[in-house]
């Protein structure tokens, strides 16, 4: 019998066919349970979801990008729920934005919080919808490090550092700062404000100057954020995506596109293992493979 003669390659072929089977079952379970808005003809508007700190700004963009080249998606929602993060990403989809506004109409809709980062890419959006209680705002650049020399000398610690210039070490916490090292901190800080500040301005169509006023770091409401030209309406996502939808020209009732799941990565795990690595896998594992009723009651043990 070849189950028992070629055991382990017995086992190879049917856990290769089981991957497989569960490979299509879960493609058309996946089909099948996709929402009529995503599988649909017609115009729709296309939502993205901007979670949490910004760190990377991959994703996101790419998502913009494949929603302003699809045909179907008439406008965009972007759906802000962060307290800011790095200035870098912030900027890269705040220029995403920009590029995209000059093809489609995109509005910000801003969730719990939509603060610094958060804000910066609101404002390059064609319109912003916040709630009357939106954490937003938060105009400003911050820097900072905890200082441990006191604590190092304490425990007596000496730390040595060589560096081939003056700044290579620049808030190192494990000496005080000195004056120029500040200047130069500070410096730096003062110039990322003022893009963050020009950003706004561009963006909010306001006079730089009246931003700088407020731009000092402090939060608002939605509803003060509205008062003071930052927010042009209050309402919650629903609002938002009608106010994309007429702005991109859809008549009647307005369907809603999210862009795609990414894969599971198990299962992309299991499609990219090669044999070799699965047989090695097995054989660290060092335990009884049991197969009955596939092999008749036959156990397998690759320790013996």
């Amino acid at each position: 019998m070849f189950s028992r003669r070629h055991p382990y390659l017995f086992f190879l072929l049917v856990f290769s066919a089981i991957v497989a089977g569960s490979s299509v079952v879960l493609s058309l379970l996946s089909l099948f349970s996709l929402d009529h808005s995503e599988i649909g003809f017609g115009e729709k508007v296309g939502v993205i979801e901007l979670n949490g700190v910004i760190a990377d700004s991959r994703q996101v963009i790419e998502q913009i990008k494949d929603f302003r080249d699809n045909d179907s998606v008439k406008s965009i929602v972007i759906r802000i729920d962060s307290p800011g993060g790095a200035v870098g990403p912030s900027q890269e989809i705040y220029r995403e934005i920009r590029k995209t506004i000059k093809v489609k109409k995109v509005i910000a809709s801003l969730g719990a919080i939509a603060a610094s980062g958060g804000y910066y890419i609101a404002a390059a959006a064609d319109g912003i919808v916040a709630n009357p209680g939106t954490i937003t705002g938060s105009i400003g650049v911050i820097l900072g490090y905890t200082n441990f020399e006191a604590l190092f000398e304490k425990i007596g610690l000496s730390p040595v550092v060589i560096k081939s210039g003056e700044y290579k070490d620049i808030a190192s916490p494990v000496r005080k700062m000195t004056e120029s090292e500040r200047k130069l901190l500070q410096e730096f800080s003062d110039n990322v404000h003022t893009q963050f500040i020009d950003h706004v301005a561009q963006g909010r169509k306001i006079p730089s100057t009246q931003v700088r006023k407020i731009a000092d770091g402090r939060i608002f409401s939605g509803e003060k954020a509205k008062a003071l030209g930052l927010v042009d309406r209050l309402g919650n996502l629903e609002d938002a995506i009608e106010w994309a939808g007429r702005l991109g020209g859809i008549k009647g009732d307005i369907s809603t596109i999210y862009p795609p799941e990414e894969k599971l990565p198990f299962m992309k795990y299991l499609v990219d293992m090669s044999a070799d690595q699965l047989r090695k896998f097995v054989t660290r594992m060092g335990t009884s493979i049991i197969a009955d009723g596939i092999t008749g009651g036959y156990i397998y043990r690759p320790d013996r």
